[in-house]
């Protein structure tokens, strides 16, 4: 696996912040194998690009530890073009830029050099003009015949690589369950069986619990490589005595992406891109807004990436409101394709790991910083990959459905409870994944959630979009406040008698 990776980036892409970002990182981490080509071209949607940008970028990259080559008006000679990325593909230890000042629109006499050709269409007129410059027939479509040969000859000028490459492959001995797994996007047989379980009545952050999982998998997932964005250890997503990968050390697997949540989302999507890998970064959940992009990317290309996304409520506490998630979940729920798993506690958690792995496209996992109780009947339990499932049922129909995701599902679990010495019986429904509960049927649905029974949803968090499933909603849609975390989760209506407050509400 010795091959580049090339970019061809122009003045918009690198006046945006996440080329900072990834420009950045890849110039310390020296990765040699990465060769941009900066098309400088000097023109924007709004005109020329001085009307908002006097960065000198070769400078910029230099800064960052990239060789960088200025080599001028070559845009229409191909060989030079083609020693320049040569050379750029012989140096050690940086990655390079190569620096082409080119001329959009060229040759057209009118709009060469025009923000026109940034984005329009010439007009038959001007296309005619353009083909007269370049000595081209007046033809709707053309083609050169040595082009034409030249692109049919590609298959077999690359024949010989491909099958010597192949040949290797089939030969190779070392590693070969390993090396099988990482190529086809999977565990080592078996994998699944190196998931932990917790007993009921201990007391785990689902953090912590990712954590444990991650570890536990890494040996039987050898394609699992990542790590945080400057958070690692608090984001449960921190490899027990792995070496990071460096320019000094390319085997490792943990990746410190540093203060970069943006480049981290966009690295792990060329990761899963490329194959071979599955990526998972972490980070606190309300800086998943830092990387909403490259998630929303993620999420369009159907790219298997994991997020660990921690400190998931109020219950973050003395933080305050600017580290309290609210309006996240909802926000993220709407993304089409996007997986958003809030698990009940640390069994869950190992489950969702695995609906992670074994499934495709990206998955969020949405995790606390406090403890959880580990609650009965959720060890090896696989329904979690059905969406939501009944945690605790009744012996006949029961008269309110609870339905908890994360942290409130026990305190579904102790409202049921309370609820069951007034004579009223609830049935307590777990439901950590709503993307995963929407792809059932509805017999699946109607066998959970009842028909006819009201139901009461509960998440700290905002309310928008309970209404799908429940009746009334307990949650919070304000921002939070600094203090510890169990007092604001009694400020916020987080406890067992604001929950039979709205299930008295909707039995009445």
């Amino acid at each position: 696996f010795d091959h580049h990776t090339f970019v061809l980036c122009g003045d918009g892409d690198l006046e945006e912040g996440i080329s900072h970002e990834a420009a950045s990182l890849a110039g310390h981490l020296g990765l040699d194998k990465l060769v941009a080509i900066y098309d400088d071209n000097h023109i924007s949607i709004d005109g020329p690009t001085e009307l908002a940008l006097s960065d000198d970028a070769a400078e910029r990259f230099r800064s960052y530890g990239w060789h960088v080559e200025n080599v001028g008006e070559i845009g229409e000679d191909i060989d030079a073009l083609e020693a320049a990325i040569n050379r750029a593909k012989n140096i050690d230890g940086k990655p390079s830029l190569i620096v082409l000042r080119s001329h959009i629109g060229y040759p057209s006499p009118k709009f060469t050099d025009t923000a026109h050709a940034h984005g329009n269409p010439f007009g038959a007129e001007e296309i005619a003009a353009t083909k007269a410059v370049m000595g081209m027939p007046d033809e709707s479509f053309w083609s050169p015949e040595d082009v034409l040969e030249h692109m049919r000859g590609a298959g077999v000028r690359g024949r010989v690589a491909r099958e010597a490459w192949y040949a290797l492959y089939e030969n190779w001995t070392e590693n070969r369950a390993e090396l099988d797994a990482v190529l086809e996007g999977r565990g080592i047989d078996g994998w699944q069986d190196s998931l932990p379980v917790w007993e009921a009545g201990e007391s785990v952050a689902t953090r912590s619990a990712g954590k444990k999982v991650l570890n536990a998998l890494a040996p039987v997932v050898p394609g699992l490589m990542g790590g945080g964005a400057d958070l690692t250890g608090n984001c449960g997503v921190e490899l027990d005595g792995a070496v990071a990968f460096s320019r000094l050390n390319r085997d490792g697997r943990q990746i410190h992406f540093g203060v970069r949540e943006h480049a981290m989302g966009s690295v792990m999507n060329g990761m899963a891109a490329h194959g071979g890998l599955i990526p998972f970064g972490g980070t606190f959940f309300v800086f998943a807004d830092y990387m909403r992009p490259p998630v929303r990317l993620a999420a369009l290309s159907d790219l298997r990436v994991i997020y660990s996304w921690t400190h998931d409520s109020v219950g973050v506490g003395e933080d305050g409101p600017t580290h309290q998630p609210i309006e996240n979940l909802a926000s993220l729920r709407a993304m089409p394709k996007l997986r958003v798993i809030r698990p009940a506690d640390a069994n869950e958690t190992a489950q969702a790991w695995r609906i992670a792995i074994e499934k495709g496209g990206p998955t969020a996992l949405v995790l606390s910083r406090q403890n959880l109780p580990v609650l009965e009947g959720t060890a090896g339990n696989t329904a979690v990959e059905l969406g939501a499932y009944i945690l605790r049922n009744t012996k006949s129909d029961p008269d309110v459905v609870l339905i908890g995701t994360g942290s409130e599902v026990s305190l579904c679990v102790a409202t049921a409870d309370q609820l069951a010495t007034e004579g009223i019986s609830a049935r307590v429904v777990s439901m950590p994944c709503w993307e995963l509960f929407m792809d059932q049927d509805d017999d699946y649905q109607r066998s959970i959630l009842g028909e006819g029974i009201p139901r009461v949803s509960v998440e700290a968090g905002s309310t928008f979009g309970w209404a799908l499933w429940a009746d009334a909603c307990v949650g919070i849609d304000h921002y939070g406040a600094s203090a510890p975390g169990p007092e604001l989760m009694e400020l916020f209506g987080m406890t067992v008698e604001n929950v039979i407050e709205h299930v008295r509400i909707v039995l009445n």
